[in-house]
């Protein structure tokens, strides 16, 4: 596989002031980035995605993801494009064009195979100097800046860098080319349509639609069982949610890993979303505000339809309106 690095137009790059320990991002040095390692499912996905393309978008670097072909089909643009590239490629790839082609290689992952070998041999031997490299997360760090300092330094000299790791962070570029980022993952009209109308419903008699995001099914385990709140709680706190509009009602859509019934809710006006993640995660995204436990699920909820969240941290918690705020991706 031949991967070229074309022109871009750069006129808005910045240089990047990271001192004595970084090199200064150059205008004419646009680098090609290729995710190489799958990290979760679809949200962690998303995520990942996101911030590399705002890092693309600031500094003028292309960027393909054949880790994304699990979901590519959900969306617009990835859906028409084998290599998943950012900026969106301006003609069809011959994969694309060959009827059933496309399909065959998501299918096998054969490309995202043969770029996570070739990640980890680079890593290994790097032949081609620091042209070619892999990136890997900051040893013991929490987030990896990709913005910042270390990261620009390490890639300074690269033309295509290879991307291992999950935890690579740009927030604030999110939110600077958060509209382009929300129009890269236009989804398929009819997972839109879907979630339209799951809101839609709910709306035709409340002022107020809150979305509420349960995740038990693999919370168990995860840190402890920590986030592991039983449904009763959760209708405590829609309760609690909905005395803060006393003069307005209040509707919630409960999305959850698992089934769920509305009598779960007493009391209380509900409607349940559905077992397609993708739909849950666009009908969330349209509500007035979502709240649910730590998870990228929520979070992307929140960024791509730019609704405020809370994310519920134990089940002390209360949820005052004035703590609620749009994600942009930082965790």
């Amino acid at each position: 596989m031949t991967i070229g690095i074309g022109k871009q137009d750069h006129e808005n790059a910045r240089w990047i002031d990271g001192g004595d320990a970084a090199c200064g991002f150059c205008p004419s040095d646009p680098k090609l980035f290729i995710i190489a390692k799958r990290c979760g499912r679809l949200a962690n996905r998303l995520m990942l995605f996101a911030h590399f393309i705002a890092l693309a978008e600031e500094q003028g670097h292309r960027l393909i993801n054949f880790t994304f072909h699990s979901y590519a089909h959900l969306f617009e643009v990835t859906r028409h494009d084998v290599y998943c590239r950012y900026p969106a490629g301006g003609r069809r790839s011959r994969f694309d064009a060959v009827p059933g082609i496309n399909a065959a290689i998501r299918k096998t992952r054969i490309l995202y195979h043969a770029t996570r070998a070739a990640a980890l041999l680079i890593e290994r031997f790097p032949v081609f100097g620091g042209k070619v490299m892999t990136l890997r997360e900051t040893p013991g760090a929490i987030v990896t800046p990709l913005d910042g300092p270390e990261v620009q330094a390490r890639i300074c000299d690269a033309k295509v860098v290879f991307v291992y790791g999950w935890r690579f962070r740009a927030p604030g570029l999110v939110q600077k080319h958060a509209q382009k980022i929300r129009a890269y993952f236009q989804p398929v009209e009819s997972y839109v349509r879907t979630s339209d109308d799951m809101v839609r419903l709910l709306r035709r008699e409340a002022d107020v639609v809150a979305g509420v995001h349960v995740r038990q099914g693999d919370y168990g385990g995860w840190r402890g069982g920590k986030y592991l709140f039983p449904i009763s709680q959760y209708a405590s706190w829609m309760r609690q949610f909905a005395e803060q509009f006393p003069s307005q009602k209040v509707s919630f859509l409960v999305c959850s890993d698992e089934p769920r019934a509305t009598s779960e809710f007493p009391g209380l006006s509900v409607g349940l979303g559905t077992s397609s993640p993708m739909r849950d995660l666009q009908a969330l995204g349209k509500c007035d505000f979502i709240f649910g436990p730590p998870s990228t699920f929520s979070r992307w909820a929140s960024f791509y339809g730019n609704r405020p969240l809370y994310l519920i941290g134990g089940v002390n918690d209360q949820l005052e309106l004035g703590k609620f705020r749009t994600s942009c991706l930082d965790a």
